[in-house]
């Protein structure tokens, strides 16, 4: 499917969700929309079994919502949290590689990711409140929950914009990259993952997240379906068989 505001690149079990809309990536209606159905193309395809989502261009990986789609922003708040949400709870691990700045949106749009590795010279956060509006796209939610609710509020309220180094402290991000290597970190972590198991990575994710937004007990209820399906998978022969064989598994998501 071709794409106006995105690009969908696929390669070895990793597909590359770029947004394109120069120059600082920003988020209307009409780009929502193209990454819901990309997200949905993705879900459907069995070969695929990773994730990266990042900007195009080296400055900006994304500034958020689009303020001139004004005339949208009704039906783009509901819309980008739904697509958003559709990102976090994905069954297949997601990537930001944040390859610049990353402000309102596109920092709801890089939590919502499973892992974000960020170039040193990039900032984030959250900047709503500077225009007299919140973040509304799951950044009150989300946020919180990486970091903890002071620092949480610290950032939302006094509109910080922080750095790569300050976003791995406490805790917004899980690696920075020098400047020029983003893309070779994100892929060699999309590689490590890529061979992982792809059913147990699937139902590890489902029962994190099913537990993060419903709690324990129903968390437990699908960590309980998932080691049982797992448990069935020629993946899970081929991972006994390969430590009996003193030999690095090959797992095909079967």
């Amino acid at each position: 499917m071709d794409f106006k505001f995105i690009r969908y690149e696929k390669e070895n079990h990793i597909v590359t969700l770029i947004l394109n809309r120069p120059p600082a990536n920003s988020i209307n209606l009409a780009t929502l929309l193209e990454i819901e159905e990309a997200l949905k193309m993705a879900a459907q395809d069995k070969d695929i079994w990773v994730m990266i989502i990042t900007g195009a261009g080296e400055k900006g990986f994304s500034a958020g919502f689009d303020v001139s789609d004004v005339a949208n922003g009704d039906k783009s708040g509901p819309k980008g949290q739904q697509v958003w949400t559709q990102i976090e709870r994905s069954t297949k691990p997601v990537i930001a590689g944040i390859n610049g700045y990353a402000f309102g949106g596109g920092c709801e749009l890089a939590m919502a990711c499973t892992f974000r590795v960020m170039t040193e010279s990039a900032k984030i956060g959250l900047t709503e409140l500077n225009l007299g509006i919140i973040p509304g796209w799951g950044g009150t939610q989300r946020l919180p929950r990486l970091i903890g609710k002071s620092k949480a509020l610290d950032m939302i309220l006094f509109s910080k914009r922080i750095t790569a180094r300050e976003a791995l402290a406490v805790g917004l991000v899980d690696k920075v990259s020098k400047d020029g290597d983003l893309m070779r970190d994100v892929l060699e972590m999309a590689d490590v993952l890529r061979q992982r198991p792809p059913l147990a990575v699937t139902a590890v994710l489902n029962a994190v997240n099913t537990g993060l937004e419903k709690g324990f007990d129903e968390g437990t209820k699908i960590e309980l379906l998932g080691s049982m399906t797992v448990g069935k998978s020629r993946d899970a022969i081929e991972g006994f068989t390969a430590f009996m064989e003193k030999r690095s598994p090959n797992f095909k998501g079967e």
